[in-house]
């Protein structure tokens, strides 16, 4: 049993968070934090964890975060970089939802998020936490930075295709969308219910911040090859709750089976699942789930490699890709607590 603290427990990635953790028989929640909402019952804040969740809102000032053995910081950019040196000092070990320790490059980082990095001696330590690429890595880490969630999918699509040489690596094209919980918990004119609702629209189309962890996690994978990596992404804003769909476009330039080839490399992973040949998922397939469900289709034979992922954004592109590190990190089996059947309809 590891005792656990949730710093930013009043997002939907934390409330998400919190509902996985209550199933999960190896974890002890001690502590939950908010400034806003210190002394309210998470319970009341949230009825959907009354009886999973006896504990009360804390000030992080005076949260009993350095007695955990594992802290994950739902929060926005920003904070946990700020954060996390006294923790891992204390001997916790940290799971980063925020993108403050995706990026190893610190002025790419600066970069994109407008901000001088709080702790850059931090950068090269953590460890971006993909694990159907860094599972070993993962396992000795004390600071995983939990991917972005249009980065899971989209990366997750790709794996096959960059680590072998049968696509052209310096075309690869993304077309990502994504429900409005992706967003986060917050007041923006463009997350009201008549602004969403009824309405599709583009966004970030000049760069997303998820586009450079994905650039840099993989081209890590095919450095050897000396291969340009280019990649268009566009993302999307749909009408729905939750859920991402990641249709993810690649040139052939060598012919081989791609359905044979991504279940070869996604046969061992416990929560990618390739679909039969034909398939088309759907959001809905993994709602609430751990999973990415993916399809390889080549239209009309041609020279265009198509590729469908659909995962939960705030499960396998957020909190359950958060528990799955977690544990990875203390050496519970990996599907601990992240074994749920999606909700349909």
């Amino acid at each position: 049993m590891i005792k656990v603290g949730v710093v930013g427990g009043t997002g939907y990635t934390g409330v998400e968070l919190l509902r996985l953790l209550a199933g999960h028989p190896d974890v002890e929640v001690v502590a939950i934090t908010s400034r806003a909402e210190a002394g309210v019952k998470v319970a009341d804040y949230f009825p959907s964890l009354r009886g999973h969740c006896d504990l009360a809102f804390t000030d992080p000032a005076s949260a009993p975060l350095k007695g955990c053995d594992c802290v994950f910081f739902a929060t926005p950019n920003g904070v946990a970089m700020g954060q996390v040196r006294p923790l891992l000092d204390s001997g916790a070990r940290i799971v980063d939802f925020s993108a403050d320790f995706r990026l190893k490059d610190r002025a790419v980082w600066e970069k994109w998020y407008k901000a001088s990095h709080a702790a850059p001696e931090l950068l090269a330590e953590a460890v971006y936490g993909l694990p159907e690429i860094n599972r070993e890595r993962i396992r000795s880490a004390r600071l995983v930075a939990n991917p972005g969630c249009y980065a899971t999918a989209i990366q997750l699509a790709l794996l096959p295709l960059v680590e072998t040489t049968f696509v052209d690596h310096a075309h690869l094209i993304a077309d990502a969308k994504s429900g409005v919980s992706g967003a986060g918990r917050k007041a923006e004119v463009d997350l009201l219910f008549s602004e969403s609702s009824d309405n599709f629209k583009a966004y970030a189309v000049k760069g997303h911040r998820h586009h450079p962890e994905i650039l840099e996690s993989l081209a890590s994978l095919q450095s050897a090859s000396g291969r340009r990596l280019g990649l268009t992404f566009v993302p999307h804003l749909v009408p729905m709750v939750r859920g991402i769909l990641a249709t993810v476009y690649a040139r052939i330039t060598a012919d081989t089976d791609f359905q044979a080839l991504f279940e070869a490399r996604y046969r061992e992973e416990p929560f990618v699942d390739v679909l039969p040949s034909g398939s088309q998922p759907e959001t809905r397939w993994v709602r609430g789930t751990n999973q990415c469900r993916m399809a390889v289709h080549r239209p009309f034979d041609g020279d265009t490699l198509v590729v469908l992922a659909v995962e939960d954004n705030l499960v396998k592109g957020a909190a359950g890709q958060a528990v799955q590190n977690m544990n990875l990190m203390f050496g519970f089996p990996e599907s601990r607590a992240l074994e749920q059947i999606a909700v349909v309809p």
